[in-house]
C-alpha cells in the first residue's frame, strides 16, 4: 500500500497540467486542510495514491455481479467480466429492500407482478416465492429469512416454508443475524432512545437487562449488525460538558457485554462531522467483518443537515483499530444521504454510484480499491430511480 503525504500531493499541483485532475487535486487537498487540524493529519492513515479516477482495463478483479439501475424500470445486472448490463423483468427500483445472502448468491427482492417478496440468483434466474404480505426479507441465516409485515410484526421463516416463529419486535429497528438481541428504540420526555435487547428472555427480564445505547438523533442514527452478528456497531453524537452535540463518532457492542466501547476519535481529529446520512442502517460491514466502511462529512455542529465540504470514504479496520481515509475522491451529494456503499464479496473492493463534477457523463459505477486506493470507473450511466442512485449489491454470477 501507498500512502501519500500531503506534502506530496502539494507537490503534484507544480507537476499535473491536466486542468480536471488539477481541479480534484485542489478540492481534495482543501478538504484535508480544512477537515482535519494539523496536529491531527498524521493520526490517521491516507490513501491517496491518485486524485483521477481510473478507466477499467478489459480485466477487472474481482468479478460478480453488481446491481444497481440504469433507469426506472427495475433492477439491472451489471456483469463485471463482460460489462454486459440489462434488466430484470419483474422487479422494481430497490432501496434497503434488497438483500443479498450470506454466500453472495442469492437476493430477495419484491416481485413487480405479485407485490410478494421472491428470491433470485443475481442474474435473474432461480426465482421462487419467499414471503407474501411482507414488506422486507433479511436473511438471518444461511438457510432462514427474517420476515418484517407491513403492520411491523416480524417472524423467523425456514428456507422450506415450514418453520415459522415470530418475534416480540415492539419498537424494534433491526434483529441480530443468527441471534436473539435487537437494537430497540422508544421515546423519552425529550428525544428518542436506542436500546440493545434480548428477545428471548421474557418481557420483564429483557427491560431489567436491557443496554442503553444512547440517544437516537437525525443525522446520528446509522447502525449495522456485523455479519455474523457477534456486534452491534453503531453512531452516537459527541456532546461536550454541556450537552450540545460536538461530533459523532462510531460505537460498538457485544450482544453480552454490560456496555458500548467507542472505536473511533474522529471529532478529536477533525471536528464537527457527521458519520454518514439520515438514513439508520448505512454502516457498511465487510462481509468478512473485518472492517467498516463509511462516509465522513464536516458539519455545522448546530445543523448537521448542513455541510461544510465533501464526504470522503473512510474505513475502520476492527482488529487493529486503525481507520483509512481514501483521498481520491469526494462528493457533496451527502444529504440526506451520501452513496450507499456495496462491498465485493471477497471483502476487497467497495462499489457506489458517484458524479464527477465536469465530465458530462453523470452518474458512474465506481469501485474503490481499499488496499490501494485505487478508484475505478467501471460504468456509466447509472440512474437515480428512487431519488438518489445507489448500488444494490455486489454478490456472484451462478456457476
Amino acid at each position: 500500500m501507498r500512502v501519500f503525504s500531503l506534502n506530496y500531493r502539494l507537490h503534484l499541483f507544480n507537476t499535473i497540467k491536466h486542468p480536471f485532475i488539477l481541479i480534484s487535486l485542489i478540492a481534495i487537498t482543501t478538504l484535508a486542510l480544512t477537515f482535519a487540524p494539523a496536529a491531527a493529519q498524521d493520526q490517521i492513515l491516507r490513501v491517496c495514491p491518485s486524485a483521477e479516477i481510473e478507466q477499467r482495463t478489459a480485466a477487472f478483479e474481482p468479478t460478480g455481479i453488481i446491481l444497481t439501475a440504469f433507469d426506472r424500470t427495475g433492477i439491472w445486472v451489471y456483469e463485471i467480466d463482460t460489462r454486459r448490463r440489462y434488466p430484470l423483468p419483474e422487479t422494481r427500483p430497490c432501496d434497503g429492500n434488497c438483500n443479498l445472502s450470506p454466500d453472495a448468491q442469492w437476493l430477495t427482492y419484491l416481485n413487480d407482478a405479485t407485490n410478494a417478496v421472491n428470491r433470485m440468483r443475481l442474474n435473474g434466474s432461480q426465482r421462487s416465492l419467499v414471503a407474501t404480505n411482507a414488506s422486507d426479507v433479511e436473511w438471518w441465516s444461511a438457510n432462514t429469512y427474517l420476515v418484517w409485515t407491513p403492520g411491523h410484526n416480524a417472524f423467523l421463516l425456514s428456507e422450506d416454508g415450514t418453520t415459522r416463529e415470530y418475534l416480540p419486535v415492539n419498537s424494534v429497528e433491526s434483529i441480530q443475524p443468527g441471534g436473539r438481541w435487537a437494537l430497540r428504540v422508544e421515546a423519552n420526555s425529550n428525544d428518542f432512545e436506542r436500546f440493545l435487547v434480548n428477545l428471548g428472555a421474557d418481557s420483564q427480564t429483557a427491560l431489567d437487562e436491557q443496554v442503553s445505547l444512547g440517544s437516537e438523533i437525525d443525522y446520528f442514527s446509522a447502525a449495522a449488525w456485523s455479519p455474523n452478528g457477534g456486534y452491534l456497531a453503531y453512531v452516537s453524537p459527541l456532546r461536550d460538558d454541556n450537552q450540545v452535540i460536538i461530533g459523532s463518532e462510531i460505537f460498538g457492542i457485544h450482544p453480552e457485554a454490560a456496555a458500548p466501547e467507542q472505536w473511533t476519535s474522529l471529532t478529536d481529529l477533525y471536528g464537527a462531522i457527521r458519520i454518514n446520512g439520515l438514513s439508520p442502517g448505512e454502516l457498511s460491514w465487510s462481509p468478512d467483518g473485518s472492517k467498516i466502511a463509511f462516509w465522513v462529512t464536516g458539519i455545522d455542529a448546530a445543523d448537521p443537515s448542513r455541510t461544510l465540504g465533501g464526504s470522503v470514504i473512510h474505513i475502520l479496520d476492527r482488529a487493529s483499530g486503525q481507520i483509512s481515509s481514501y483521498c481520491g475522491y469526494s462528493t457533496i451529494e451527502n444529504t440526506p444521504n451520501p452513496p450507499r456503499l456495496r462491498w465485493s464479496p471477497d471483502s476487497t473492493h467497495i462499489a457506489f454510484a458517484g458524479n464527477l463534477p465536469g465530465d458530462n457523463q453523470g452518474y458512474l459505477l465506481l469501485a474503490l480499491n481499499v488496499e490501494t486506493g485505487i478508484f475505478t470507473a467501471l460504468s456509466d450511466g447509472v440512474y437515480p430511480a428512487l431519488g438518489q442512485p445507489n448500488v444494490v449489491a455486489w454478490g456472484l454470477a451462478p456457476t
